[in-house]
Parts: C-alpha cells; sequence; structure tokens
C-alpha cells in the first residue's frame, strides 16, 4: 500500500546563523511503500475513564484525558473500522487493571508471550532520599486532594468503547506479548494510536522503546494520538508536536489517519 509519511529532516545545523538549529529541513513527507502483511495498528491504553463530573480529581490531574475522548468519539471509529473491513491487522496493548483478563485476545497472547522477567533490583533508600520522593508524591502528581478520585477511577477501568477489541483481536500486557503476536503475525512495523504519545506510548510496557529494541518500526497516527501537557504547552499542543518529532528522529514515521483510510479504500 502506497502512503505519504511525514518525517523530520534533522539535518543540516546551519553554523553562521545565531540558531545553528534553525536550518535544518525540518517537516517532509514521502510516498512510501506499506507492506499489509507486515503492518498491524497498536492500539494502548484506549481507556474508559468516565466523565470529569464522576471522577473531577482524575481530570484535573491528567488533563488530556477530555482529548483523549473526544478521539475515541471521532477518531478511532473510522480508524479501526476501515482497518478491519480491510483485514488490518489491530492489536491492543493494555495495563492498569484487569479488565482485559477474560478475553480470548489476551488468553492467546499470554500464552504465545515468554514471563515478563522480574523487576531488577534496587538501591536501597535512605531517609534523605525518601523525603524527596514524599516531596514529589505531593507537590507534582496527582496532588493529594486528587487521589481518591483516580483510585476510583482505575479500579473501574475499561476499553473505550470505540477502542473495544473485536473477535480474537490480541491483546497484549507487556512487551513480551506484544513481541509475540507480532512474531505470529509476521508484523514488523506498528503504527501506534492511542494515549498518551510522550508517556506510555513511548515508555510503558508494549510501547514503542521496548519493541524497536526487538527490531519492530514504531510509528504513529497523528490525529490518533495526545500527549500529556503542562501549562505552558496546553494551548497549542507543544508536547504533542515535539513527541511527534521524536517518533519521526529515534522510531518511525507520522501518518494521517485520512490518507491511511484513503489507501485502504
Amino acid at each position: 500500500m502506497r502512503l505519504k509519511a511525514q518525517y523530520y529532516q534533522q539535518f543540516d545545523a546551519d553554523v553562521s546563523r545565531d540558531v545553528p538549529g534553525e536550518g535544518f529541513g525540518g517537516w517532509k513527507t514521502a510516498d512510501v511503500d506499506i507492506a499489509l502483511d507486515h503492518t498491524g495498528i497498536a492500539v494502548m491504553h484506549a481507556w474508559d475513564t468516565g466523565t470529569a463530573e464522576a471522577f473531577p480529581g482524575w481530570y484535573r490531574a491528567v488533563e488530556y484525558l477530555g482529548r483523549a475522548n473526544e478521539i475515541g468519539r471521532t477518531v478511532f471509529p473510522r480508524l479501526l473500522g476501515a482497518a478491519r473491513s480491510a483485514r488490518f491487522p489491530v492489536l491492543h496493548v493494555v495495563g492498569g487493571g484487569n479488565y482485559y483478563k477474560k478475553l480470548p485476545g489476551y488468553h492467546r497472547a499470554a500464552s504465545l508471550g515468554a514471563p515478563e522477567p522480574p523487576d531488577p533490583p534496587r538501591i536501597p533508600s535512605d531517609p534523605t532520599l525518601d523525603e524527596l520522593q514524599r516531596l514529589r508524591h505531593e507537590r507534582i502528581s496527582v496532588g493529594p486532594h486528587n487521589e481518591a478520585d483516580v483510585a476510583r477511577g482505575f479500579s473501574r477501568l475499561d476499553f473505550m468503547p470505540s477502542a473495544r477489541p473485536v473477535r480474537e483481536e490480541g491483546i497484549a500486557e507487556n512487551s513480551n506479548q506484544l513481541f509475540a503476536l507480532c512474531r505470529e503475525a509476521r508484523i514488523n512495523h506498528l503504527i501506534y494510536a492511542g494515549f498518551a504519545i510522550n508517556w506510555c506510548l513511548l515508555m510503558s510496557p508494549g510501547g514503542m522503546v521496548d519493541m524497536e529494541r526487538r527490531g519492530i518500526m514504531c510509528s504513529v497516527f497523528r490525529q490518533a494520538v495526545t500527549a500529556v501537557e503542562n501549562r505552558e504547552t496546553a494551548r497549542q499542543e507543544l508536547a504533542k508536536q515535539l513527541a511527534l518529532w521524536r517518533v519521526t528522529l529515534a522510531f518511525g514515521f507520522v501518518f494521517d489517519v485520512e490518507d491511511f483510510i484513503s489507501a485502504l479504500r
């Protein structure tokens, strides 16, 4: 399948400028071939997080939840519907609860994948480090007054209705299971959708860092992700823009959902 890919040209810095990096080529597009037999969609952490009215503390602490809900409502049905109609592989990367453990796609992944290795050894703490960790816990995220709502939200976690697996679509809770599903389907290129691109999609089990180490190219759908933003970046979603840049620099390409749907048709 021929598809427009977006990438960032990270050369040439112009040392004659006050800011040499302003000489970089920047965002470009290229027509690339996508091997239908070796490419799949990875829908990661597409959670039903309720509403801001039901879990106000969660929505105060995790500001992207509203954007994620809108993507689930407007983007996922078209994207996943088109993929399934074309029999394009759809895999699911989960976590945060047990909401998926009765589904056949999870049992298949668990039977295929090697167990996760034990946690690595840890350096012992001390009173000074304990105090620093306490300060971080209280003052950075999620805020003591929001903790109860966050815990209540995770206690009833589920798939977004628009991202619920159908039939026996593979469901992986860790990197070994996702790799096993990819190996079974001969997938060497995953295009990610889900939340959040600069957090879970990069670093959580089944994220891009782990999968790239296993030889799998990791790309992303621009319209099917959002990012953890801060006060200074939230209005323009600058953290998302930086994360998309990072994906093309370190992992794969950025694709537009509508281009993908059109190409499938």
